[in-house]
């Protein structure tokens, strides 16, 4: 049986871009089926946020500038945004949250950790929850039945935080640009950011095709 396209997908959970992809990216999986493969990991770009409003956004008018332009972007592809989403509720990093998926995917498999991944995304843009608080972290896993305790022990050990780490590593060596970023065919074609579900489509649908006579453009 032929192995699935592998898509290497990169994000942090506070993008605003990665929680509209969401949409996208669950099409493709609809559209190819077993056909196609997402491996997920987590890159660095809302680690320290304090300090990328303070840089990054200050002229722009910090976190209320910052709550605007996640507002706007989202109303033009009907992502929902809860109105107290960089205003009332500040995260102050994505680390955590990325740690706490990670151990989740330690104590269970990767397949849970996909969707507690989305459902940490779901709790910050839709329910306004700081997903950077290890105790709302782990009360949003007792409530789906996940064992906070278990979960706990893979973040106390190390093994969360190297696996994490090596994610971060990774991203830096593959020169990831941004969330969200899909590394296609081994690492030969990154796409990243707000790119569309059409272009993402034609781009799998081309590598899948694979062919075998016909003599590369590229």
């Amino acid at each position: 049986m032929k192995e699935p396209l592998a898509i290497q997908y990169y994000s942090d959970v506070l993008c605003v871009w990665a929680w509209i992809a969401q949409r996208r990216i669950e099409e493709l999986k609809n559209t190819f089926g077993n056909s196609i493969e997402f491996n997920y990991h987590y890159v660095d770009i809302f680690g320290d946020v304090p300090n990328k409003m303070s840089t990054s956004w200050h002229e722009k008018g910090g976190y209320s500038g910052f709550a605007n332009h996640v507002k706007e972007s989202a109303s033009q592809y009907d992502a929902v945004i809860h109105p107290d989403v960089w205003t009332k509720t500040k995260p102050t990093t994505s680390a955590n949250s990325h740690l706490y998926i990670k151990a989740v995917e330690l104590s269970y498999d990767s397949n849970e950790a996909i969707n507690f991944s989305l459902l940490v995304r779901k709790y910050f843009f839709e329910q306004a929850k700081d997903i950077s608080d290890l105790n709302v972290l782990s009360e949003l896993a007792k409530s789906h039945c996940l064992d906070p305790q278990k979960i706990d022990e893979k973040i106390v050990n190390g093994l969360a935080m190297a696996s994490l780490m090596s994610n971060y590593q990774m991203a830096g060596q593959k020169g990831i640009k941004g969330s969200p970023s899909y590394v296609i065919d081994g690492g030969r074609q990154t796409l990243y950011g707000n790119v569309g579900y059409r272009v993402l489509n034609a781009n799998i649908e081309e590598m899948l095709k694979q062919p075998q006579f016909e003599a590369s453009w590229c």
